[in-house]
């Protein structure tokens, strides 16, 4: 890999010389200098079926050190479940931390007002491919201004549906969210062993496109158009659809198993969801349409998911880190990555070329073009997650624990604290 970052690589007057510059004082931004070799740590999230993904971060490294003499870069998978004690521990011990690493984009609050991540705004605006990312992405990565982290992928959901079983019954994909309900009962009339849809109590990111597309939010939860929202979701979860025995302890990977297996005529699922569901009993009878909004013919907007790369305050070669991430993060690999793992590049070049190639992905970038949303950019919204604010606010209208409005008005109470505390 060519230097690339090489020429632009002199912030607040900073340049790089043939001597490297002091490491005592953690670099504000990741384009401050640093040794150019030696050994470079790096964070990456484990997965379920690491193998692929781990190919891909291989060939990387090979280019990089082939371009970075007397360079080794070491890479240690990290537990999704521990990651928020892993980062904060990290943050507070420089001799631990690594250079680079990968966060989901919903810790982006709370990392940032830890302090612990560096500004990438230099980084990105050196790097040839950086004018490429896409604004729906960059916004993820974006902390009160300030960019902190490059979006590797993104991932967002629609609406998948059984093609035999819409053929066999003489049904059509729908364009609202009336229109999905009465679909979604007639094939749970006609095929009572098969619920209409998969509508889970506890999976948040299928029923918040429900709430945003009523012109409800997160943030106001409890004003008519968010319970106007939660009210649609909710009449999914009822017998005559999804019934609540079955489905209000679904979460987002219950719904997906429930849907490879057969047993739902349709489910509200991620891009990245393809390849489990490819290896259930309903390969090669579905097809995927964008989840319609609250109007005939509109979108609702779905949750901006996905994982950024970003270098630690504390890096001790954050030049050096910022050469790595942005070979990791080019076009070239997030090809790799899409044809390894299925991740939705960031790249909108990258995303047009493998959107060419493969037709699956047209409803997901459709969804992208119509517009997401995002979870408040809030440390607050960390506490939100953890306390199971929103499941649990769904769950007890959907087991008629608690009306829509006495619901709404407890979350809005706990959603308000966190994010004021």
């Amino acid at each position: 890999m060519k230097r690339r970052l090489a020429a632009t690589l002199v912030v607040a007057g900073l340049a790089l010389g043939a001597c490297s510059p002091s490491t005592s004082t953690p670099a504000s931004t990741a384009s401050n200098g640093g040794p150019r070799t030696g050994a470079l740590k790096v964070w990456l999230f484990e997965e379920p079926n690491r193998a692929p993904k781990d190919a891909v971060v291989k060939d990387a490294i090979a280019e990089f050190t082939a371009a970075h003499p007397n360079t080794s870069v070491d890479v240690a998978y990290i537990a999704v479940d521990t990651r928020s004690a892993r980062f904060k521990g990290a943050f507070n011990d420089p001799a631990s931390a690594p250079d680079v690493v990968e966060y989901g984009n919903t810790d982006l609050p709370e990392y940032a007002e830890a302090g612990g991540l560096a500004d990438l705004g230099p980084v990105v605006s050196g790097w040839s491919e950086g004018a490429d990312l896409g604004a729906d992405a960059k916004a993820t990565a974006t902390y009160r201004n300030t960019l902190l982290g490059v979006p590797w992928y993104l991932g967002v959901r629609a609406l998948y549906y059984r093609t035999d079983v819409f053929t066999e019954l003489g049904l059509k994909p729908p364009t609202s969210e009336a229109e999905l309900t009465a679909t979604a009962r007639t094939i749970h009339a006609k095929k009572p062993a098969m619920v209409g849809i998969a509508a889970g109590g506890k999976y948040t990111f299928g029923a918040l496109p429900f709430i945003w597309a009523n012109g409800g939010d997160i943030t106001s939860i409890s004003s008519p158009q968010s319970r106007a929202g939660l009210t649609a979701y909710t009449d999914l979860i009822k017998p005559d659809i999804c019934p609540a025995p079955q489905c209000a302890d679904l979460t987002g990977g219950k719904t997906v198993d429930l849907f490879a297996a057969g047993k739902a005529g349709m489910a509200i699922l991620g891009n990245f969801n393809r390849g489990a569901v490819d290896a259930g009993v309903a390969k090669g009878k579905y097809a995927v349409v964008p989840l319609p909004g609250s109007t005939p013919g509109s979108v609702a907007p779905a949750f901006a998911g996905g994982n950024n790369l970003g270098i630690m305050k504390n890096s001790k070669r954050p030049a050096l880190a910022a050469d790595f991430l942005t070979l990791l993060a080019s076009k070239k690999y997030q090809a790799k990555m899409y044809d390894a793992m299925g991740n939705l590049p960031t790249l909108n070049s990258a995303r047009s070329d493998v959107a060419t190639k493969d037709p699956f992905l047209k409803p997901f970038l459709d969804t992208i073009k119509a517009g997401t949303k995002f979870v408040p950019l809030n440390p607050g919204w960390g506490k939100i997650d953890a306390q199971a604010v929103l499941p649990t606010m769904i769950q007890k209208v959907a087991t008629g624990k608690a009306t829509v409005d006495q619901a709404t008005d407890e979350a809005a109470k706990q959603i308000s604290a966190a994010l004021t505390s």
